[in-house]
């Protein structure tokens, strides 16, 4: 069974809604101190791994994919081993003020999108993966967080390896 990009960016848009939602409830946000340090891998210990929202990085695998309630953690694992998702981009927003969900919907989107080919090697349009991402909530910008975390999924379930080069 084939799953269209229309299905799959909505099941992403109800994804990201419902954690925005989680880290608006939470005072918390995915994105606080995320740095991005050119695509070099994440250090995770493995599975069953819970970092702090603020500590991952760009090659850091994560297993968020049932992630709801509150969140001040994710479950970080090995790329070695079956995740969710890879983080493949982090993208500081220079607004001043707070955008607003569609705003920031819209710069994560174009955002994610032109740093697609640079970590998984061919263009998104071309790519057999998808993306989704978390952006801060309105709490979390006023502490100053500015950033959009770009995370690399396969729509057709969980992925073993990093994805970075992975051209498909």
């Amino acid at each position: 069974m084939s799953i269209s990009r229309e299905t799959i960016w909505a099941r992403t848009l109800a994804l990201t809604a419902v954690g925005v939602v989680c880290f608006a409830l939470a005072g918390c946000s995915l994105l606080g101190n995320l740095a991005n340090n050119g695509g070099s891998t994440g250090t995770v210990s493995g599975e069953g791994t819970k970092a702090d929202v603020f500590t991952i990085k760009v090659g850091d695998c994560l297993n968020d994919g049932s992630a709801e309630g509150d969140v001040s953690t994710v479950p970080t694992i090995s790329c070695a081993k079956q995740h969710d998702s890879e983080v493949f981009a982090s993208i500081k927003m220079t607004d001043s003020d707070f955008p607003g969900v569609d705003a920031e919907a819209k710069q994560a989107t174009a955002g994610c999108t032109a740093q697609f080919s640079g970590f998984i090697g061919i263009d998104y349009s071309s790519s057999s993966l998808s993306f989704s991402y978390y952006y801060p909530t309105k709490s979390s910008w006023a502490q100053g967080d500015r950033e959009i975390v770009c995370l690399a999924t396969d729509p057709n379930g969980k992925t073993t390896g990093t994805l970075k080069s992975a051209k498909r």
